[in-house]
C-alpha cells in the first residue's frame, strides 16, 4: 500500500487549498501524469482529476467518457471531428485501445501556454503511483486527491456504469493505495454523493454546483451537509460563503484562472480554489501549517 510513502514526507494542512485542475491544464496536457507532476512542482495542495470507466472496468483519468476532438489524436495520428467524438466511447473500449490515443501532442487552443507533448490517458492507479513516487523523491509533502466521478442519469450503462458500480470501483481501487483522509470525492451528480454518504460515510464529499439555485436549495436536494461546496466561482457571493461556513462546510469554487479573479474570490473568504494555473495561484498558498509525519 503506497500510503507507506507518507513516512518519508511531511504533510501540509493548507489554510488555503490550491487545487490543480485536471493536474495543471493551463500548462500541460490535461489529466495526464505530466500535468499532475507539474502541479506538484508548482505547489498544489490537492490534485484534482476526473474518471471514466473502460469496457474492461478499468478506471481511466479522463474528463469526457469519450475521446475529445479538441485534444486527442487517433491511434493513426489523425484528428477527429467534434460530431464524431462520442463514437469513440471509452466505456466501449478496452484500456489497451484507450492508451493508443495521444491526448497531448495536439495541445488545446484554449490554453496557448500548454506544452504540447505525446500523452496518454493514464489508469488511475498509475497516476497515483507516479504522484506518490514524486512526493517521496521530490516534493516531500503529501497532497490530497480530489477525484470527480463523472456521471449523468442519461449516461448510465451507455457512457459509464451506474453510480453505485462506478463508486465501488473507485473506492476499492483507491483503498489499495491511499489512506481515506487524503481523498475527496466530488460530483455534479448528487446520486454519487448520496451513495458515498450512505456506504462510505467516512469519506469527504464535495458538491459540485453550476446551477443558479440557492445554496439552501442545493443542500436540500443533496439531503446532507457535504464537507465541501464547490460552485462555479462567478455564482458565489460573500453571503453564500458565510452561510456555508456557519454550517461547517468548506467552500472551494472552480475554475479560477485569472489573477484578478483569484484575488477577488479569495477576498470572499473561501477556503481555496480549483485552477488550471497553479503557477499563478502560488502566491496565495504561502501560509501553511505543517502536520506531523505519519
Amino acid at each position: 500500500m503506497l500510503a507507506s510513502v507518507s513516512t518519508y514526507a511531511q504533510t501540509y494542512i493548507p489554510k488555503f487549498d490550491i487545487q490543480g485542475h485536471r493536474g495543471a491544464r493551463g500548462l500541460m496536457p490535461e489529466n495526464t501524469i505530466p500535468a499532475f507532476l507539474s502541479g506538484l512542482d508548482l505547489g498544489v495542495t490537492t490534485v484534482e482529476l476526473d474518471l471514466a470507466v473502460t469496457k474492461d472496468n478499468q478506471l481511466v483519468v479522463s474528463h469526457e467518457p469519450w475521446m475529445s476532438a479538441a485534444i486527442c489524436l487517433s491511434p493513426q495520428g489523425d484528428t477527429i471531428k467534434t460530431k464524431d467524438e462520442r463514437k469513440f466511447n471509452i466505456y466501449k473500449m478496452t484500456y489497451a485501445e484507450v492508451k493508443q490515443w495521444d491526448c497531448g501532442s495536439l495541445g488545446n487552443e484554449k490554453f496557448p501556454q500548454q506544452t504540447k507533448q505525446a500523452a496518454t490517458k493514464p489508469l488511475l492507479q498509475d497516476a497515483i503511483v507516479a504522484i506518490e513516487n514524486h512526493i517521496k523523491n521530490f516534493t516531500r509533502y503529501e497532497v490530497d486527491y480530489n477525484i470527480e466521478i463523472k456521471s449523468l442519469p442519461e449516461g448510465d450503462n451507455k457512457y459509464h456504469p451506474k453510480p453505485e458500480v462506478f463508486s465501488d470501483l473507485v473506492y476499492n481501487l483507491v483503498d489499495q493505495y491511499l489512506p481515506l483522509d487524503r481523498l475527496v470525492i466530488q460530483s455534479f451528480d448528487f446520486r454519487v454523493l448520496k451513495y458515498w454518504h450512505e456506504k462510505y460515510p467516512e469519506a469527504r464529499l464535495a458538491a459540485l454546483v453550476e446551477n443558479k439555485k440557492s445554496v439552501e436549495e442545493n443542500l436540500a436536494e443533496l439531503g446532507f451537509l457535504p464537507s465541501i461546496y464547490s460552485p462555479y466561482f462567478k455564482l458565489l457571493t460573500r453571503e453564500d460563503v458565510k452561510l456555508l461556513h456557519a454550517k461547517k462546510i468548506r467552500v472551494i469554487p472552480w475554475t479560477v484562472n485569472e489573477e484578478k479573479d483569484m484575488l477577488s474570490v479569495k477576498g470572499l473568504d473561501v477556503d481555496g480554489f480549483i485552477t488550471d494555473y497553479p503557477d499563478r495561484a502560488a502566491k496565495f498558498k504561502r501560509t501553511l501549517n505543517l502536520r506531523k509525519q505519519r
